[in-house]
């Protein structure tokens, strides 16, 4: 579907974005734990954009309700695993880290639901 396509790429520039910016404009004014923190989410960030690139192509081929439903687990895990870094990372408040765990189940579901739908495929 073009949708995860869209979504990937458009994740993936996001995540570059935030990349540089942590790598540029971060550096010197955050401290180094936090700034370790906001890398993790550009990482994280970045793999699941590749994710949902993956899930994007796969359903060309084999279209499934079960990559829809990946694809929707990992944008909710970019959304609150990244978020949450990038938020706890900027304003310092150590308690949006209680979101982030969320996120990792999202990112797990999202993978599972992915491998269910190429097992599943004929092929």
């Amino acid at each position: 579907m073009r949708l995860w396509l869209i979504l990937g790429a458009t994740s993936a520039f996001l995540s570059v974005a935030a990349g540089a910016f942590g790598a540029h404009a971060l550096r010197a004014r955050l401290a180094p734990d936090l700034l370790n923190i906001f890398e993790t989410g550009a990482r994280y960030h970045m793999y699941h954009s590749l994710g949902l690139i993956a899930i994007g192509l796969l359903a060309q081929t084999r279209p499934s309700p079960l990559l829809n439903g990946a694809g929707w687990a990992m944008v909710a895990g970019l959304v609150l695993f990244s978020g949450s870094l990038y938020a706890l990372a900027l304003s310092g408040v150590r308690a949006l880290g209680a979101i982030t765990p969320l996120g990792g189940l999202g990112f797990l579901a999202g993978w599972l639901l992915f491998a269910l739908a190429a097992w599943r495929q004929p092929g």
